[in-house]
């Protein structure tokens, strides 16, 4: 399925709305001037208030993406590609890998596109 690839600069928030950044892992594939994210590479929230009861804190720390290229490889590594703006096709997890939700992306590149 073609979508925008995600780039280093991209903005994206945990369910809980605490902004989260991808961690890339190559510096050589850039849009916009910031690297491509491969599937790889990681998801972080950090400060997520996430809690389930009785009161025990989950919070939101790290993000699985499941949408990866089928036809741009990086390093033999397929890049994270988003239809569209919005929720994502991944999931934060909190450290325990507790589920909550998925990832929020609202600001996206939008010149550079793949399958």
């Amino acid at each position: 399925m073609p979508g925008f690839l995600m780039h280093a600069g991209a903005t994206i928030q945990c369910p809980h709305a605490v902004p989260a950044q991808i961690v890339p892992t190559q510096a050589r594939v850039l849009v916009n001037a910031m690297p491509v994210a491969l599937i790889s590479d990681q998801i972080i929230a950090t400060g997520c208030p996430f809690t389930v009861p009785p009161g025990k804190p989950q919070p939101c720390v790290l993000a699985k993406w499941f949408m990866p290229s089928t036809r741009v490889l990086i390093n033999g590594t397929p890049a994270m590609v988003l239809t569209a703006p919005g929720p994502g096709p991944g999931l934060f997890q909190s450290a325990d890998q507790i589920p909550a939700g998925p990832p929020i992306v609202t600001v996206v590149q939008t010149r550079v596109t793949g399958m």
